[in-house]
């Protein structure tokens, strides 16, 4: 047999393995773009809505395991410049208050299921480098839906769901 031919008859083979043998692909239930629908924080026995009445947000996750997540204030008023970094120190505290953005890498486990993540870039600095594990950062897919619970290191409870686009 030609080596041209063996080498074309094995490309389907190692287009479906990784580097190491192993399938690359495997379940993921979190893949794909989803709309921020609804988020609570329970601050100790407070209630409050951290977006505002009406969140918009989105959360993003590639088949290659990056993330990226935007949530904001739905009413959260525009600045009067129309400069970014034009602000006044008010309409900064503001806008930094309610809203957050940040991106990095995520794991899924054997089943697709989401296992944790890893912040490489924040508008919250101190976030950048942070990992989280099911045990703080826990999504649950079903269906359509994506229900997210985050324990925030002061202890508070963020509460989010998310409607997957199609």
């Amino acid at each position: 047999m030609r080596p041209w031919l063996v080498g074309l008859w094995l490309l389907p083979i190692t287009a479906l393995a990784g580097g190491d043998g192993t399938a690359v692909a495997t379940p993921n239930e979190v893949a794909g773009t989803w709309r921020m629908v609804s988020a609570t924080l329970d601050t100790g026995g407070r209630v409050e809505q951290p977006y505002g009445p009406r969140p918009r947000g989105m959360l993003v996750f590639t088949d290659d395991l990056q993330f990226v997540e935007v949530l904001t204030d739905g009413d959260t008023p525009r600045f009067a410049s129309d400069v970014r970094g034009g602000g006044s120190d008010d309409e900064n505290r503001r806008a930094m208050g309610s809203g957050i953005g940040f991106f990095g890498t995520y794991t899924v486990d054997a089943e697709g299921r989401f296992s944790g993540n890893r912040v490489e870039g924040a508008t919250f600095p101190n976030w950048v480098g942070a990992v989280r594990t099911r045990q703080s950062l826990q999504l649950t897919v079903e269906g359509d839906r994506m229900r997210e619970t985050f324990v925030r290191p002061d202890g508070d409870t963020l509460r989010a769901e998310f409607v997957r686009v199609r």
